[in-house]
């Protein structure tokens, strides 16, 4: 797992420059999933001062060489397909690029140009004319339901369909144009695999499921069903906190369809863009910040960090453990004991006392923290 900032993880961003918007995300913590584009959006989200931990859950291997691509690409030069569905700009290239080395290359360009096209979206489509080729519908969603309910009223009964596959297999949406009474190639261009160091998945289960991570990104549903393998031997937690304290943002709905079933609420940009998704963590994350009135003073917990008085001051995770404990009960005073279950494991009593005096360092805010003798600690009412 790799830990990307932007700047130094303990500055205190004053009032006048967490206003701005390249502190829309300052304090804190989003997990990115992707492998293909994780940079971009990595530097997307530190740009809105978030900090980003990378933990790419696959990577796309392609299959130029594959038997299997040969195979569907063959008997799309055999029998025409009458409607093809390009899925991915990449998935297109690599297919044309596949065909190249066979000698085939010119043949099933011929056999796309009079298929109708489908351009699942805006790379899909650009990777089409970049070909030379024309496409004839996009989704606006780009969603492959919207593709099946397209088709399906077109009456797709008696047509070849060749449906180039995102990754993987989706049968759910081969069988509903089997259904309609369609023939579906499936054109597997690329493939998932693990990540080839599958430490920083592993680390990022962690951190989602001990509620260190605010929010969480994926690109994919494969990514989706990669990290939730990642997090079985402690699957209850994971999903509890997706479905609680970490905010689960998906660029559409194909990639949220695993998280909806398991209950977990998402949010989504209409448009599947990566500047989109980002815009939607940003427009959310604030909505879930603890705001308070403490002893004079103006307090609100976002993430890792604190804002007093309009400062943001970041926080380690154990003090930030004890002030969301004291914050969720205002006034009322919490035990030494009590205090301990919001610590992180193998914590002792003694480790409560060391968190609460950083805690009141690192606030730098006189009286917010109160010690009761003999009972334990509150924020004052």
């Amino acid at each position: 797992m790799t830990y990307r900032t932007p700047g130094p993880r303990r500055t205190v961003i004053k009032a006048a420059a967490l206003a701005e918007p390249t502190a829309a995300l300052s304090g804190y913590t989003v997990g990115v999933t992707a492998d293909r584009r994780r940079d971009e959006l990595a530097g997307l989200l530190e740009s809105r001062g978030a900090r980003v931990v990378l933990a790419p859950a696959l990577r796309i291997v392609p299959i130029a060489d594959d038997a299997e691509l040969r195979a569907a690409t063959r008997a799309c030069l055999d029998s025409p397909p009458d409607i093809v569905l390009v899925s991915t700009g990449i998935g297109l290239r690599g297919w044309l690029e596949a065909a190249e080395g066979w000698g085939l290359a010119e043949p099933l360009r011929a056999v796309l140009a009079r298929a109708y096209l489908i351009s699942r979206g805006p790379k899909a489509r650009a990777a089409i004319r970049s070909a030379g080729l024309h496409d004839h519908w996009s989704p606006e969603g780009e969603s492959y339901e919207e593709v099946v309910d397209h088709l399906t009223a077109r009456d797709v009964a008696g047509l070849t369909v060749a449906m180039q596959l995102h990754g993987e297999s989706q049968p759910e949406y081969t069988e509903a144009l089997e259904a309609a009474g369609a023939r579906v190639l499936e054109v597997p261009v690329y493939r998932w695999a693990p990540p080839t160091d599958p430490a920083p998945l592993h680390r990022l289960v962690d951190l989602i499921a001990g509620h260190l991570v605010d929010a969480v990104t994926f690109t994919s549903a494969a990514a989706v069903n990669a990290l939730l393998r990642a997090g079985e031997p402690a699957g209850e937690d994971l999903v509890a906190a997706l479905r609680t304290d970490v905010l689960v943002a998906c660029v559409g709905p194909v990639t949220a369809a695993p998280l909806r079933r398991l209950g977990v609420p998402i949010v989504a940009p209409a448009r599947a863009r990566l500047s989109a998704l980002v815009r939607t963590i940003v427009e959310e994350l604030p909505k879930r910040a603890v705001s308070l009135e403490v002893a004079g003073h103006s307090l609100t917990l976002r993430g890792h960090a604190a804002i007093v008085d309009g400062d943001l001051r970041p926080l380690a995770p154990a003090p930030m453990a004890v002030l969301r404990a004291l914050a969720a009960a205002p006034g009322r005073v919490l035990s030494r004991a009590a205090l301990l279950h919001a610590l992180p494991r193998g914590a002792d009593e003694h480790a409560v006392e060391m968190a609460v005096a950083r805690l009141r360092a690192g606030l730098r805010a006189p009286g917010v923290v109160q010690t009761v003798v003999k009972r334990g600690y509150r924020l004052p009412a």
